[in-house]
Order: C-alpha cells, then structure tokens, then sequence
C-alpha cells in the first residue's frame, strides 16, 4: 500500500513545523544535552511515535531543523553597490544573533556541533545554503568592477559573518549594529585591496 500523498500546507506540514518549533524552544532553553525526542513531542503536541519513526533521534531533528531554518531565512538585499550589500548581510546576522531565541539556539547548535559529526554536517549545509544566497551581491561587484578579477565571492560572504560569531562565542554581550557595520566595511576593504583573490 502507498503512502498517501500529503498536499503542501496539508497535516505533514503542520506536524514538522510543530515539531521543529518545539525542538528549537527546547534547544535555545536547555542546550543540545538536554534535547529530548519525547519531551519535544509533548511539547508540540503530537504523539511520540510520530516524532521517532520521522526522526529517529536528535541529530537528525536538529539537521531539519536547520535545514528549516535555512528555507524560512531573509533573503539577499541588493543595494546596487558592494558596501550596502554587504552591510545589508551584516546586520541580518546580527539581528539574528541577538534575537533572545535564535541567538540562543544558534550557540547550543554551534557547542553540539563540536562533537557530533551530524550536527557539525547540518550546520554546514545551513551556512553553505545562506553564503550561496549573497555571493551573487559579490558577483555583481565583479561585474561593476568594485573588487579585483578572481575575487572568492564565497570567501568575502564568509568574512562579513565570521568577526560576529566570533563576539557572540567569545564575549559576554552579543554583536552591536556597530559590529555588523564594522565587520561589512572592513570585508569591503579587503576585497578592494584584493585579499580575498586566491594566491
């Protein structure tokens, strides 16, 4: 017998996104250890059978979860110059760090990351999905010819985010809105200067 097929919006939709809301409440509250599979689904309200045979375990609910989190992320702000671009990036990721939630969830998924091969894997594929969503702003400046020929798109998106993850991992307060514009300037200037064309 076939598995029915479910429309888009239909009860599958509804459930994984209960699910997943749940999980990153969980997450962002108690941190990668405490995240359990029966204690998510109570909190969704649905039955724990239905998380187990869709999930199967922790891993594979935070890999959805980011992956969730990627498909429902802004998407790229084109201001007709490299600077407004980037600086446009930068105070995305920094909203998003300092969101009491997702800055949160993103610091308990980042420490599970560490040490779980899965996790560490659907990590990448979120930040690889969000670096392809802006190298076309980086793209577009090749073209205008703002940054110099050969310059790494996918290497200059990375230095915009890295200075701020880098606050919210290693200090007390979170990146400010002077630290996104810091971090996009200072990429502009390198890219200029052609730091980021590859040796």
């Amino acid at each position: 017998m076939t598995e029915p097929i479910e429309r888009p919006g239909g009860r599958t939709s509804r459930v994984r996104h209960a699910v997943l809301r749940a999980a990153g409440d969980a997450l962002a509250e108690s941190g990668f250890p405490a995240l359990d599979l029966a204690e998510v689904a109570r909190r969704a309200g649905v039955g724990k059978t239905t998380v187990y045979r869709r999930w199967g375990n922790v891993p594979a609910l935070v890999a959805d979860l980011l992956a969730e989190m990627a498909e429902e992320s802004v998407a790229r702000t084109e201001t007709g110059t490299l600077l407004g671009d980037l600086e446009a990036n930068a105070l995305l990721v920094q909203q998003t760090l300092t969101d009491p939630r997702q800055g949160r969830l993103f610091r308990a998924v980042i420490a599970a990351a560490s040490c779980d091969e899965r996790t560490a894997a659907a990590l990448q594929r979120f930040y690889d999905m969000r670096i392809a969503e802006w190298v076309p702003c980086v793209e577009a400046a090749l073209r205008r010819g703002e940054v110099p020929e050969g310059t790494d798109p996918t290497t200059v998106i990375m230095a915009v985010s890295a200075p701020l993850y880098y606050r919210l991992l290693t200090r007390t307060e979170p990146p400010t809105r002077a630290d996104a514009l810091t971090a996009a300037r200072s990429a502009v200037a390198a890219a200029t200067a052609g730091a980021f064309v590859p040796l």
